[in-house]
């Protein structure tokens, strides 16, 4: 009596529709992601200028613009930002969301959130 070894041609096809399903869904959300990173970088930087703390908001928006063409940012504008003061420091956040559309009637919606809060460079003590 011979016993069956490995996969059936049915079995593969089944792992094959699942690898591809989750490579495709990879392949439309990555970038939503990477656009975000790009967005945290950006927030980061404007946070690191030597004037940061003194400036308007108006200056801030205008920091904000000149980077989004320089990473390709799309998702967000300079009117998205948030900026208040606390503890008389300049603090900006975004939150937005991103619908991304798989097939048919199904999407994956992302919501980010990203802040200047907690990335100041560390004070040196003396």
């Amino acid at each position: 009596m011979k016993h069956q070894r490995g996969m059936t041609f049915i079995g593969w096809v089944v792992v094959l529709a699942l690898v591809l399903s989750y490579v495709y869904i990879g392949i439309k959300v990555v970038p939503a992601y990477i656009e975000f990173f790009s967005v945290k970088k950006i927030l980061a930087t404007i946070a690191k200028e030597p004037g940061f703390a003194t400036m308007t908001p108006a200056e801030i928006r205008k920091s904000f613009e000149r980077r989004l063409a320089i990473d390709y940012v799309s998702a967000v504008t300079p009117q998205d930002l948030d900026i208040r003061k606390e503890g008389g420091e300049n603090v900006v956040s975004v939150e937005y969301s991103q619908k991304i559309p798989l097939f048919y009637n199904v999407s994956v919606l992302l919501d980010f959130s990203a802040s200047t809060a907690g990335s100041k460079p560390a004070k040196m003590v003396e």
